[in-house]
């Protein structure tokens, strides 16, 4: 369905090899994402070329912000159809890999696409805020990743209380980012966090994307996350 060639180049653009078994994966992805998407809305981008682009190397760019260790533990908040985790364990499958997601359709959207492609993840139906109380999730993790339009602020607060004392948390986001950071230095500060990092890059459409790296430094206080009509109406500011 994609032009694995065309995707291979990318991912060597970006200091990524991918072996010819780890492209079929990829085709495979590619196709039930279509298939999926004509029963349940996973993604407005379904032309292959747009997938390959816009979702496969988005999502691998992660890798050129973070380093990962081998069997790091990686936890996708609000992943929707698997991005940008799934592609990134395609690329380092040694990863163990959490995906959260309030919609229970895409959960089983997931469970089968991981089980197509090889990939053993945990497939979990709870909102972000639950997780982030439940001694199951929180501060259990080495990376949590969202790639979402809510903001940087929102974002913290539902990833952060995830991610373990030295861990980090990671949000791919588009171009515009500069008030956004500022907006949300309290909200980071709060959840125990710290701006690691700033990584800017385009893509070869032109888009132009961010993936902003925070460290978690301390322990986040037990009051966080709050609940979701608390944080969307009392934001940290």
């Amino acid at each position: 369905m994609i032009d694995t060639e065309k995707l291979s180049s990318y991912a060597e653009g970006i200091g990524l090899s991918l072996g010819q078994a780890q492209l079929e994966t990829f085709d495979l992805y590619a196709q039930m994402l279509v298939e999926w998407n004509q029963k349940i809305n996973l993604t407005a981008i379904t032309k292959p070329e747009e997938i390959v682009v816009k979702h496969f190397l988005d999502s691998l760019m992660l890798l050129n912000a973070v380093s990962l260790e081998e069997g790091a533990r990686l936890v996708d908040v609000g992943t929707g159809a698997g991005f940008p985790s799934v592609p990134v364990k395609i690329a380092r499958p040694q990863l163990e890999l959490t995906l959260l997601d309030s919609l229970n359709k895409r959960i089983l959207f997931l469970k089968e696409l991981s089980a197509a492609l090889g990939q053993q993840n945990h497939c979990v139906h709870i909102r972000a805020e639950e997780a982030g109380k439940s001694a199951a999730y929180r501060e259990q993790y080495d990376l949590a990743t969202a790639r979402a339009v809510a903001h940087l602020r929102e974002l913290s607060e539902y990833c952060l209380p995830l991610v373990r004392v030295g861990g980090r948390f990671a949000a791919l986001k588009g171009g515009e980012i500069e008030q956004e950071l500022t907006e949300s230095e309290k909200a980071v500060r709060e959840m125990g966090g710290k701006i690691a990092g700033v990584r800017q890059f385009s893509l070869p459409d032109g888009s132009a994307r961010t993936i902003v790296v925070i460290e978690k430094i301390s322990q986040t206080l037990t009051k966080y996350p709050r609940p979701h009509a608390k944080i969307a109406k009392f934001p940290l500011i």
